[in-house]
């Protein structure tokens, strides 16, 4: 990895050094996209069956998982293996049912109550990637949250292993989550159903999960659509910051860099520390640590675009990550808590030593899927409130309209509409004759 001295930099290659991997889908996806909606919308599952046998290499029987091929399928994992799937699913129920909207009303002016009340969208559909491999813990941060919003429809999607079946990790977590309409499909034709409804598939209308840049590309053509259903966030490559000073274990801090870094080719990592002693540790470890993972060819290329960076002091530190906006910052420092405080902007942080990102993946409670690319300026990770719809409601006695109508009237009048206007006055005079 290159290790860069902030302050020898330009203001070029500062950017330079921040630049993230594009996740900007070239003309040849998206135009391959474009074909497999379209071969999906007019050919619904027959559709399905040829794309999956061209891109998947799978034959489908059922393009649906019955509940109790998934229950048979769950069934052989092993023992510790589901009893980790029900230990995770959980922490992320605690943690997720805590952070709930609820509803509230308030009286705005005597006789004028206004609402805020909340419904789950009806149909949601989640996407459970499988390329390199399958994602249970995907299963688990999307189908919790559905399943505490009250969804009533939950559609999941997840591509086919070469026999044509789920597999049995992500079937056991969709049980774990009360999910009953499984699909074995993947890719954008998977996007493609879950957005049109296929014979077998039922349009959705907000779809979730993270995917490549075809199932990306696929999420973000069908959500500008019109009547297109809404996307949780544009997926881009997985992200890390590590924010360490010199009382941290270079060990650790490269595990951590590592374990971001074997996601794919295209991910980031970066650490910012003020310990140019520590930044050299790291590097060596890194060396060392990569030689040993079954991915190591996947984390060298990431590697390759990834940075250690000197800076003067911890202050320039939390200003470099508040600018860049990372999916997950690490902070390894003495006092992570009181450093928490300068941090405003990231999707999901680890405090202290002994906090690894993986733990967030998997099982502390909080959800993984989170804005990548920046997005963490203005937007946070999968919630429960993603899966519901909050509705204004209002309601005003005469009492109410004769209290707050003139208001509307004057603001009408300033905004030269009439009928609007009207529509209070008439109202009024009516309440002025009835006196």
């Amino acid at each position: 990895m290159n290790v860069l001295t902030w302050t020898e930099l330009t203001d070029q290659e500062r950017v330079d050094a921040l630049r993230r991997g594009t996740a900007a889908a070239g003309p040849e996806v998206t135009t391959g996209v474009a074909t497999i909606l379209e071969q999906v919308r007019s050919g619904g599952d027959a559709a399905l069956r040829e794309l999956t046998a061209r891109l998947d290499g799978a034959d489908l029987g059922a393009v649906e998982v019955s509940i109790a091929d998934r229950d048979s399928a769950a069934a052989t994992l092993a023992p510790e293996l589901r009893a980790a799937i029900c230990e995770a699913a959980g922490r992320i129920r605690t943690f997720h049912e805590a952070g709930m909207q609820a509803g509230y009303a308030v009286e705005t002016a005597p006789g004028v109550v206004c609402e805020r009340v909340v419904r789950p969208i009806r149909q949601v559909g989640l996407y459970v990637p499988a390329g390199s491999a399958p994602l249970p813990s995907t299963a688990l941060m999307l189908g919790v949250p559905a399943q505490l919003a009250g969804c009533p429809q939950i559609v999941l999607c997840t591509p086919p292993r070469p026999d044509g079946t789920a597999d049995p990790a992500v079937l056991a977590a969709a049980a774990e989550c009360g999910i009953t309409r499984i699909f074995v499909l993947g890719g954008a034709q998977a996007i493609a159903a879950m957005a049109y409804g296929t014979e077998s598939v039922p349009a959705c209308d907000k779809i979730f999960g993270p995917g490549n840049a075809w199932v990306t590309e696929a999420k973000r053509q069908v959500s500008t659509e019109e009547g297109g259903p809404g996307i949780d966030l544009p997926a881009g490559p997985s992200e890390v910051l590590v924010i360490a000073d010199a009382g941290s274990d270079p060990e650790f801090v490269a595990a951590d860099l590592l374990s971001q870094a074997e996601h794919g080719p295209d991910s980031q990592v970066i650490l910012l520390t003020d310990s140019a002693d520590l930044a050299a540790e790291v590097n060596e470890q890194v060396e060392d640590q990569v030689q040993t993972l079954p991915r190591a060819d996947i984390a060298r290329k990431a590697l390759a675009s990834s940075r250690l960076i000197v800076v003067p002091d911890l202050e320039a530190a939390f200003q470099v990550s508040n600018s860049y906006a990372p999916e997950h910052l690490i902070l390894a420092v003495r006092d992570p808590r009181a450093a928490l405080a300068r941090i405003e902007r990231a999707g999901s942080i680890f405090l202290g030593d002994h906090t690894p990102e993986t733990l967030g993946d998997y099982c502390s409670g909080t959800n993984h899927v989170l804005p990548t690319a920046g997005a963490a300026r203005f937007t946070g990770g999968v919630s429960v409130a993603a899966f519901q719809i909050a509705m204004s409601v209002q309601q005003a006695t005469p009492q109410g309209l004769a209290t707050i109508g003139p208001c509307a009237v004057v603001l009408s009048q300033a905004e030269q509409l009439h009928a609007h206007q009207r529509a209070v006055t008439r109202r009024l005079q009516r309440l002025e004759k009835a006196r």
